[in-house]
């Protein structure tokens, strides 16, 4: 597999888990109340993720030779929460890593 293409597997992954990580600060904050460190810790981490997810979109976008439309998909899951792994799954899903040992 491309490094390019690797890269932006790994990104969409911890993206994802970023948006948990968000997901779950900002109920303790606002739900439950009980205080802002869960959205301080994971919202600048999300932040980093969510900008290395767009590149890593670009980047695989042009070792993968994708299209336009699917460019701009890849870019728009990067904004609903979760949809970043339905991407990945989507466009790399039948793509496997060799097993080394």
């Amino acid at each position: 597999m491309p490094t390019a293409l690797r890269l932006f597997r790994y990104v969409a992954i911890a993206e994802a888990c970023s948006w948990a990580g968000l997901l779950v600060g900002m109920f303790f904050k606002y739900i439950v109340e009980a205080g802002d460190l869960g959205v301080k810790v994971f919202g600048p981490i999300h932040g980093l993720l969510f900008v290395l997810y767009v590149v890593g979109v670009l980047a695989a976008a042009r070792a993968g030779r994708w299209s336009v439309g699917t460019i701009v998909l890849g870019l728009a899951c990067a904004v609903p929460p979760f949809t970043s792994l339905w991407f990945e799954r989507r466009m790399l899903g039948g793509v496997r890593e060799p097993v080394t040992a």
